[in-house]
């Protein structure tokens, strides 16, 4: 006996059950993956956000 390449961790699932997320699995690693966009990537924003600050700076740094 083979050892099966899909495994149920918890539960019990109905060899049809398996068959069908196995058909699922196959034809999703089938498709081919489409063309990357063409858009550019948007931007980081120049300004700092007040909440993602550091609480304490010390006396002799300005900004």
């Amino acid at each position: 006996m083979t050892t099966p390449d899909i495994r149920v961790e918890k539960g019990h699932a109905e060899p049809e059950e398996v068959a069908a997320i196995t058909a699922i699995l196959l034809a999703r690693a089938a498709t081919q993956p489409t063309a990357p966009p063409t858009h550019r990537p948007r931007p980081r924003a120049a300004w700092r956000r007040l909440e993602r600050e550091p609480g304490f700076r010390a006396p002799h740094s300005w900004r």
